[in-house]
């Protein structure tokens, strides 16, 4: 199946006179910075929101004023003048200097395994190439969707021939390239694929609109040199210093015309395909946006592209992807996909919607590994390019964004995952990322991990009967605010990070879990209902506040090490409807029967309504003094 992704770059020339006269003529639209407070440069463009209006990005359609993808890439337009052809453009800002030097620099550093990895990269199909990102459950998905490539290793130097990717000899019946097969057992989450990279989802238009250069074709300075010679394998040669790898020096494009830099098709192809993946099997979303940026960053490895092409390409298949997801008439295969892949993967490794998520994110791949996978993708959304202007002027989401989060965060109301979107964004400044509707700024990765601030009360409602991310799910990120954050609902909620809101922390349903000293902010804690659970191996803290816990319950667990109690920078206030629950993990250390605090606190009110050991194998005694709370365990 062709994808119109893969349309033929050929193809424009075909528009004769009337793509040179729309090149010659360009009629770049520039949003005005926005100051501080005000609404994001650009939303007031008669073609934003771009997911109402992506259908039309169309190679008949070559105008940054009338296509809506060139429109939200036109922060180029502040870096690179257009010229009349494809070699006369005009670098009109530093930055892209830095961004021809970059490839450059890392070109020439690249090892022979990483020129030959390239050279896989490029040539397979981009929607079987982001497979690799669902990690432990890649083969079970290539099985299910019979996905299948003829490119799994590189020659050692260059190939005679044009290589491209096709059924390998012995594929199983019925098995396709790229995604897979429509009739496979995982044919719904295929059709996702397909549907995220069909019409209208090309970049070709913004290549063929901007006329930004291969980095091979050009020096630093961003000028078009030739040297009137042509290597051994005919094709011209350019003045640069940027070195392709050698399996891909026939797989170049000789009409340069057609083949532009910006932006990168691979890139926008790779975004496509791993959000819809991503959609249909969110235990491993943040492998997949990491997958995607990995498999970009090889373009520019490879000496095929350049950072801006391939910021340009993540911009683009980002909101190509929203879009797509946002269209009321792909609701049925994006529902149906995602109850489809997961059905399958449960069925096939015994596991349940909660499990499932363990299974997939505790793996040896190189994306599970958070924070070597998060300083890489986070370094990967900029390239270090230098900023321009304010770097805090607001994030103001564009529509429809909402919809990329809704498998990950599923808990969430459309407004509250945007609320997420707007917290974890980049700052701004970086002129490619700031272009109209800030598309650029949004930040997947640290999105998955929950809200980066709370800007007011945030009411999570998390249903454990839904099951997977709804009955448990962790945020990691470190949040801060002057809002509150409430716990409702069955489910559980863990948190990590190094928070710091100040508006309080209510449990009043389900279970609030607190991993580290500061998970619960800078506020006042109140426990209503469910169960505020403390997390082994740090003592948490409750700043800057009273911890109130009338109903509910207070679990801790002893195990191997020293218990670390709940500390209270204030007064802790003991109701008779609340619970203390205590689980003994090892025995041995905690059967001599000694005093072992639980919390600690400026003064402490009333008494726990019910104290108990979970196991059943020790009696517990509470001990209350003016500073804390303690516990007498005796072995039964």
């Amino acid at each position: 199946m062709l994808l119109h992704q893969d349309v033929d770059r050929r193809s424009f020339l075909a528009l004769g006179a009337v793509g040179t006269a729309l090149l010659a003529v360009p009629s770049v639209f520039r949003a005005p910075a926005a100051k501080a407070g005000e609404p994001a440069a650009g939303t007031t463009h008669p073609l934003l929101p771009f997911v109402d209006n992506y259908n039309t990005n169309t190679t008949a359609n070559l105008n940054t004023e009338t296509n809506a993808a060139a429109v939200i890439l036109s922060g180029m337009a502040d870096l690179w003048r257009t010229g009349s052809t494809w070699d006369t453009g005009l670098a009109v800002d530093p930055v892209l200097r830095q961004n021809i030097t970059h490839v450059v620099q890392v070109s020439r550093a690249r090892t022979a395994a990483e020129a030959k990895q390239s050279f896989i990269y490029d040539r397979q199909h981009q929607s079987y190439a982001v497979t690799g990102g669902l990690g432990p459950l890649a083969e079970l998905y290539r099985t299910g969707a019979k996905a299948v490539t003829s490119i799994t290793s590189a020659p050692d130097g260059t190939p005679p021939t044009k290589i491209d990717d096709a059924l390998p000899v012995g594929a199983p019946a019925g098995a396709s390239l790229g995604a897979g097969s429509s009739a496979s057992e995982l044919g719904r989450v295929v059709d996702l694929v397909n549907t995220l990279r069909g019409s209208n989802t090309s970049s070709n238009p913004s290549k063929f609109t901007y006329q930004y250069p291969r980095p091979w074709r050009m020096t630093v300075a961003n000028t078009v040199v030739p040297t009137g010679a042509v290597d051994e394998y005919g094709f011209p040669v350019y003045r640069s210093d940027v070195v392709v790898a050698p399996q891909l020096l026939r797989q170049r494009s000789t009409t340069p015309e057609s083949d532009g830099g910006y932006v990168s098709g691979h890139t926008n192809a790779y975004w496509l395909a791993a959000l819809a993946l991503a959609y249909a099997v969110p235990e491993r979303y943040q492998e997949m946006v990491a997958r995607a940026a990995h498999l970009a960053d090889y373009r520019i490895v490879s000496g095929m592209h350049s950072p801006a092409d391939v910021i340009g390409g993540r911009i683009l298949g980002t909101a190509l992807a929203a879009a797509k997801l946002y269209e009321a008439g792909n609701a049925q295969v994006k529902a149906e996909a995602r109850a489809q892949a997961l059905a399958w993967f449960t069925a096939r490794t015994g596991t349940t919607p909660e499990t499932l998520i363990d299974l997939a994110q505790n793996s040896d791949d190189p994306y599970t590994d958070r924070e070597p996978a998060r300083r890489a993708y986070l370094q990967r959304m900029t390239y270090s390019l230098p900023t321009r202007g304010s770097t805090t002027v607001p994030m103001v989401v564009p529509k429809g964004a909402e919809a990329l989060l809704e498998t990950r965060l599923p808990y969430l109301t459309a407004e509250q995952r945007r609320e997420v979107l707007r917290t974890t964004a980049l700052p701004s400044g970086n002129p490619l990322l700031d272009g109209p509707e800030l598309w650029g700024r949004l930040d997947l990765f640290t999105a998955a991990d929950g809200y980066g601030s709370l800007a007011g009360d945030v009411r999570v409602v998390m249903d454990a009967v839904t099951g997977g991310f709804s009955a448990r799910d962790t945020w990691r990120n470190d949040v801060g605010g002057t809002g509150a954050l409430v716990k409702a609902g069955s489910g559980t909620l863990e948190l990590t990070g190094a928070n710091s809101w100040t508006g309080g922390t209510r449990v009043t349903e389900g279970t609030l879990v607190a991993r580290s000293n500061s998970a619960l902010g800078r506020g006042p804690v109140q426990v209503a209902g469910g169960a505020l659970r403390l997390g082994a191996g740090a003592t948490v803290v409750a700043a800057r506040g009273n911890v109130t816990l009338t109903g509910g319950a207070l679990a801790l667990t002893f195990g191997a090490g020293p218990q670390p109690p709940l500390s209270v920078i204030g007064t802790a206030t003991l109701g008779a409807g609340s619970r203390l629950e205590v689980t003994v993990e090892d025995a041995r250390r905690w059967a001599h029967g000694g005093p072992v605090p639980v919390l600690l606190a400026r003064s402490v009110r009333g008494t726990f309504g019910t104290v108990v050991e979970t196991t059943g194998r020790f009696d517990v005694e509470p001990v209350y003094q003016a500073g804390g709370v303690s516990v007498r365990l005796r072995a039964r």
